[in-house]
């Protein structure tokens, strides 16, 4: 089924030549279905690779969605010109009065920051605390799942010695809908400078962790009710998305080691060797089903 994004978005061109169904707003209104309403708040800087990445994953699915995408009003992007912004992003203020199915919150590369300091931090702060009365399940990912974390349950990050960076291995550690149907083995990329306690996150009674790794940390933990799902690494990446931050940052001077276990003999010129994107559509599906669409009710404002 299609998914329903805002006329001219350029991801749009990228997915359909993908050959995923995507449906502009003039041919949705004339659907006589309830589709799903997914706010999409967008917060990495290279707005449009984001937006490819999700949308792909969101469209495997045999379900209509409804694509909003947001933007913290209290942060001027460096990276995204505003007139895209304003063509295709809603703030907070526009969208405040309506309810949602589902809302995914994205990483930023703000995660050495103190929580409080980010510029946009306060915002951030009323759209999760909204999302308990107007979204039926958040997900949360990378940076986005640590502030998800901390607003909800205290639960700190701490910095890491070097970044946690390349595709990791995690194993099941839980049980529940949003594993089913993955491997024993979850392949799942990480491009971090932070990371969360385990020993803090099992002893909060609010929240349950369903799969880690000895060498990265939790990578997925989810809320007792199932309203907030956490996701610390970035299962939506691209092939070449670690790559290419390896590069930049190789370009910047910065101190930074080859992705681990990324490229085929840990060789850049072969290539990465991808084994995570069947994991991701998997994920991203499951959430959609068991923690949105079955438990969404059909009139919105009955959101609890």
């Amino acid at each position: 089924m299609p998914i329903r994004v805002p006329n001219q978005l350029p991801a749009a061109d990228i997915l359909q030549k993908e050959n995923i169904f995507i449906m502009d707003e003039e041919r949705a209104i004339k659907q006589d279905i309830r589709e799903l309403k997914i706010a999409v708040l967008n917060l990495m800087p290279i707005k449009q690779d984001t937006e490819v990445q999700l949308l792909r994953l969101l469209g495997n699915t045999p379900l209509q969605i409804d694509i909003t995408l947001l933007r913290p009003a209290s942060h001027e992007s460096k990276n995204t010109s505003s007139e895209y912004l304003n063509t295709f992003y809603k703030t907070f203020d526009e969208i405040s009065e309506e309810r949602f199915d589902g809302m995914i919150i994205t990483g930023a590369p703000v995660e050495q920051i103190p929580f409080e300091e980010v510029t946009y931090w306060e915002e951030l702060a009323d759209i999760m605390e909204w999302t308990k009365t107007h979204v039926t399940s958040t997900f949360h990912i990378c940076w986005g799942a640590q502030a998800g974390l901390y607003y909800h349950y205290g639960i700190k990050k701490f910095d890491l010695p070097a970044k946690r960076f390349g595709v990791f291995e995690h194993y099941k550690v839980g049980t529940g809908p949003l594993l089913y149907g993955l491997d024993d083995c979850v392949f799942i990329p990480h491009s971090r400078h932070t990371e969360i306690s385990r020993e803090e996150v099992k002893a909060c009674n609010c929240v349950d962790i369903l799969l880690d790794s000895e060498e990265a940390g939790i990578a997925l933990a989810i809320s007792k009710d199932g309203k907030q799902i956490f996701a610390t690494g970035h299962a939506e990446y691209d092939p070449w998305t670690l790559g290419n931050e390896y590069r930049r940052d190789l370009d910047k001077g910065l101190p930074i080691q080859m992705p681990h276990h990324y490229f085929r003999d840990d060789d850049m010129d072969k290539g990465p060797d991808v084994k995570w994107r069947s994991h991701a559509y998997i994920m991203f599906s499951n959430w959609l089903n068991y923690y949105v669409y079955q438990v969404t009710p059909y009139k919105l404002d009955e959101i609890k």
